[in-house]
């Protein structure tokens, strides 16, 4: 009787951790969209002068941030 004893004696327990588990992932998924709604914004890069011919420097070098 040591297995079905167990089984239902620790049924909350086992809710507690599940209902735990939930959350976290939840929690995990709002933390990872507002971050990705951040980056989008901040990560635009400034345009290429239009005046300004691009030459393969400009777009090979990764040092060259403009």
């Amino acid at each position: 009787m040591g297995i079905h004893y167990d089984y239902k004696s620790k049924r909350g327990e086992r809710a507690v951790l599940k209902q735990a588990k939930r959350e976290s992932r939840l929690a995990a998924r709002r933390a990872k969209r507002k971050n990705l709604g951040l980056d989008e914004t901040s990560s635009e890069s400034p345009m290429h002068d239009i005046q300004k011919p691009i030459t393969l420097d400009d777009l090979t070098n990764p040092d060259n941030k403009k």
